[in-house]
């Protein structure tokens, strides 16, 4: 089992434009300088935020496998560094494809980043990138040698994982066929949050594990009750009868089919600064949860530390017939958000009027029934009661969602699949690409976890009593 304890995350554009800058058709090095912010402290996890392009024309020497370039532009980036809190790396080129670091690489890091980390007193890095857009990075800490980051990761519409180790050569390691055993290794260096733990929730954190993921991140607060066993996985009568919570009694069970998993129970709303510090540290984003609220932070929190996330909803809408009620659909939703695409926000799953309603109805529940009364809210969209076997078609097409965008089978691009929705009493399923929804690019990317955290005031530290 490896597990990758250090990454390098970028946010799909700023790689698009990192990729035209370095290659730009010459067959010639080229260089650039990124600042990133660092989250995490069992993984930590460095986001590219933002980056500072060397002019190709500003290069005092540019062939296919050399590269000189002024000392100014990593003074620039020094200046950055103090004023953003970031950690620099140094970046450039290989046109010919060499996934590895050369010998002129090596001469030149070692008076480079040692000054860097000198300059900014946080660890610096360097960086290869080739023609496919594979990285690979390593990383000085004031201490020789140099130590390999664990994986650089970037989604778009297809999730890239490109990882470090001795099992990586000259030449980019070819993507595991999915539903194989590669694919099972390479999960094994990934770690997922998995916020809700419930109906949806139980049953894709159940397949994370059994697929292989090394570590899970288990995010809710609630309890097991008697009302529960017919939806949550692996929970019995005795969870009910303790009240145990949701994430332990998971957690238990995961030991129990896959051990190597490493698994982390947070027992706390995703709305808590415990919580979010949990969840930063996964690779990818899984929202299973009812309320406008928990998807709210999930938008912010995949934005803000450059997170993949998969949202799944599920309803079952009725209508009156006479005097009957009748079922009219049976309905599972998926949304894929990639860092920089479409929100949760953006594509009405929930919106400014559902949060409020949600506030009201929790601080104020007197003064929220008289504004569904006169017509200002339209109310919440209560979760209908839920099955079993309408969660597991939903949960399922999730992690599908996931593993077809880490390890692609799709005929078509992922692009087209950035919705997806069934409807089981018509027998039909339908797709949205990305181009559907229209980005208002509100949420900032790669900005880490500056206070107050995600920009809300209530995830700020709380003031210790006089």
């Amino acid at each position: 089992m490896s597990y990758a304890l250090t990454s390098v995350v970028l946010p799909g554009p700023l790689h698009q434009s990192l990729l035209a800058h370095l290659f730009p058709g010459d067959g010639l090095e080229a260089a650039a300088l990124l600042l990133c912010r660092r989250v995490g402290n069992h993984r930590q996890r460095y986001l590219v935020h933002d980056t500072i392009l060397v002019p190709h024309s500003a290069c005092t020497r540019r062939e296919p496998d050399a590269l000189s370039w002024p000392g100014e532009y990593a003074e620039q980036a020094i200046d950055r560094a103090d004023e953003g809190d970031y950690s620099i790396v140094a970046l450039h080129s290989h046109p010919g494809g060499f996934f590895n670091f050369s010998s002129q690489d090596d001469a030149s890091h070692t008076l480079l980043l040692p000054a860097l980390f000198q300059a900014t007193d946080k660890p610096s890095l360097s960086a290869i990138m080739v023609p496919s857009g594979a990285m690979r990075v390593r990383i000085f800490n004031g201490r020789d040698p140099y130590q390999p980051v664990d994986q650089v990761i970037c989604a778009r519409d297809d999730i890239h994982v490109w990882p470090a180790g001795a099992d990586v050569g000259p030449s980019v390691p070819a993507v595991p066929i999915a539903f194989t055993q590669g694919m099972r290794h390479s999960l094994s260096r990934l770690c997922a949050c998995v916020i809700g733990a419930s109906g949806t929730g139980s049953i894709v954190a159940e397949q994370l594990a059994r697929l292989g993921f090394g570590e899970i991140i288990l995010i809710d607060f609630d309890r097991i009750e008697a009302r529960n066993l017919d939806r949550i996985l692996n929970s019995t009568t005795a969870d009910a009868a303790d009240g145990k919570l949701k994430v332990e009694m998971l957690k238990d069970a995961i030991r129990r089919y896959s051990p190597k998993c490493r698994v982390h129970a947070v027992p706390e709303s995703i709305a808590t600064r415990d919580a979010i510090l949990a969840a930063c540290e996964a690779d990818v984003l899984f929202s299973c949860v009812d309320t406008a609220e928990g998807r709210h932070i999930a938008d912010r929190l995949a934005a803000a530390c450059c997170m993949p996330l998969f949202n799944v909803g599920v309803s079952i809408p009725t209508r009156q017939e006479g005097t009957e009620r009748r079922i009219a659909e049976v309905c599972g939703r998926i949304d894929f958000v990639q860092p920089g695409g479409a929100t949760l926000l953006d594509r009405d799953v929930y919106s400014p009027a559902t949060l409020e309603a949600e506030y009201l109805a929790r601080v104020a529940p007197e003064a929220h029934q008289r504004r569904v009364a006169e017509g200002y809210l339209k109310g919440i969209a209560e979760q209908a009661p839920a099955v079993i076997s309408l969660n597991m078609r939903a949960a399922s097409a999730t992690v599908m969602e996931f593993i077809a965008r880490a390890f692609p089978f799709r005929h078509n691009s992922n692009r087209d699949f950035a919705r997806t929705i069934f409807m089981l009493a018509d027998g039909e399923e339908e797709h949205f690409g990305e181009g559907s929804f229209r980005s208002n690019e509100a949420l900032p990317l790669c900005t880490g976890l500056h206070e107050p955290l995600l920009g809300l005031p209530a995830l700020a530290p709380r003031r210790k009593a006089a």
